[in-house]
């Protein structure tokens, strides 16, 4: 990791960007594949999937017999943990139902407000070099607890057509029959026109890397929403003298593992923790089966060492990671000072990846900066709140004049006029 000593202020967002894949190049492929899949349906979801998954598949449409055999395929102990998991995010997820509660904000007007699922939404779970079935946990559990009534779930095959017995093992779980062996651009743009096999959705959920990312905010100009942009993953992570050395090169490396576009950055106001950390990262990188593919991001990620706690919040709180680790003598404090961040894991027994299999708390995070301005997928982002308000005549002879002013101030004298006739109305019955 390359490390960056007391850095100017001035020098922050220089050095907290993050790295960059020819963005011009992915947005014009991502047109073309979109046009396509628009204009020919299935037929170009299986030629994109024969070009960039190096397979032809005719039944996009997960079977009832590939789930059965994928059940088989799954050993008892990932079943069980994967039953774990679910109990978490369930409870956690249950918690943030709301009641409806009316308010009567002038007497006789009454208002209220109401939660409705989206009808129709797409989940995108990752599955090229990683089968990422825990995403389909963080995404169908919220999606069928807000009642959406179709959900469609698409994940790429692998060079023999099939599906990572896990992800179907754990989308038939949470009860999820609507799979289909597709990923990538062709997966979001089959999702947002529709095809003859695929359903057109209102909103795609999902994390991915560049080009997914690319092809989901570009569909929002067609009509169809997105949880947020979810990019390459990262990790930010706070250390002083009371951080265990191997946790934080885990934690580095369990992100760092994710793709070689995946940034992880280490901030500290101690020097002297470095040379105990680095030497734990060199003994566990050897250890990794995907050790060229941390090595690689490794290259994007540096180590920030700041003049004292005050600079570190600031510039933690500037970059805005997707995931936070506060491993300091005061984690809970300084939680409290955290504004900016995806999801933040608190103390040395709180690794990242607890939040992205099992404690309960959502995966789908933003990333790139994003955290300033989205939150991570909830069961709301599966809802819409529509507003109600019924008022009865004495609320109406009330707030009917406040209105009249209103309108007639901005010129909208047909807005007045809805008013003046239900005030003349009320004064004749009286």
């Amino acid at each position: 990791m390359n490390i960056i000593r007391y850095p100017e202020k001035k020098d922050w967002n220089k050095i907290l960007e993050r790295p960059s894949h020819g963005s011009d190049t992915i947005n014009k492929a991502v047109a073309e594949v979109l046009n396509d899949v628009k204009v020919n349906g299935d037929e170009a979801v299986r030629r994109y999937t024969e070009k960039f998954d190096k397979v032809r598949v005719e039944n996009l449409l997960v079977s009832e017999e590939e789930f059965n055999e994928a059940e088989c395929q799954v050993d008892d102990a990932l079943k069980q943990s994967i039953q774990v998991a679910k109990i978490n995010i369930e409870k956690f997820h249950s918690a943030q139902k709301m009641t409806r509660k009316v308010i009567e904000t002038t007497p006789g007007v009454f208002c209220w407000q109401k939660s409705v699922a989206i009808e129709k939404v797409g989940l995108y779970i990752p599955g090229g070099s990683a089968p990422l079935f825990s995403t389909v946990l963080m995404l169908g559990i919220p999606a069928i607890m807000a009642g959406c009534k179709e959900i469609i779930l698409c994940t790429p095959p692998n060079k023999e057509g099939k599906i990572h017995p896990a992800i179907l093992y754990t989308a038939k779980l949470i009860g999820l029959t609507q799979v289909y062996k597709i990923g990538g651009i062709q997966s979001v743009a089959a999702m947002t026109f529709g095809t003859e096999s695929i359903s057109k959705v209102s909103k795609i959920f999902g994390p991915g890397n560049q080009w997914v990312t690319a092809a989901k905010q570009a569909v929002t100009t067609h009509g169809v929403a997105i949880d947020m942009p979810a990019g390459p993953s990262e990790v930010a992570i706070m250390a002083d003298h009371t951080a265990v050395p191997a946790f934080i090169a885990a934690d580095l490396l369990s992100q760092a593992e994710h793709g070689p576009d995946s940034q992880v950055i280490l901030f500290t106001c101690q020097e002297e923790i470095l040379e105990a950390i680095n030497k734990e990262l060199d003994i566990q990188l050897n250890q990794l089966p995907r050790k060229e593919i941390a090595v690689k991001a490794l290259t994007n990620s540096k180590t920030i060492i700041l003049k004292s706690m005050d600079e570190m919040l600031e510039i933690v709180n500037e970059y805005a990671s997707e995931h936070l680790i506060i491993a300091l003598e005061n984690a809970v404090e300084v939680a409290e000072q955290i504004v900016n961040a995806g999801s933040v894991f608190i103390g040395n027994y709180s690794p990242e990846s607890a939040g992205d299999y099992a404690s309960g708390t959502n995966h789908a995070l933003p990333t790139a900066g994003y955290a300033k301005s989205y939150s991570g997928v909830n069961l709301d982002s599966f809802i819409k709140k529509i507003t109600f308000q019924q008022i009865n005549p004495q609320g109406f002879f009330t707030l009917g004049p406040v209105i009249e002013v209103m309108a007639e101030a901005e010129e909208l004298f047909a807005h007045k006029n809805a008013a003046t006739v239900r005030l003349n109305a009320i004064k004749k019955e009286s």
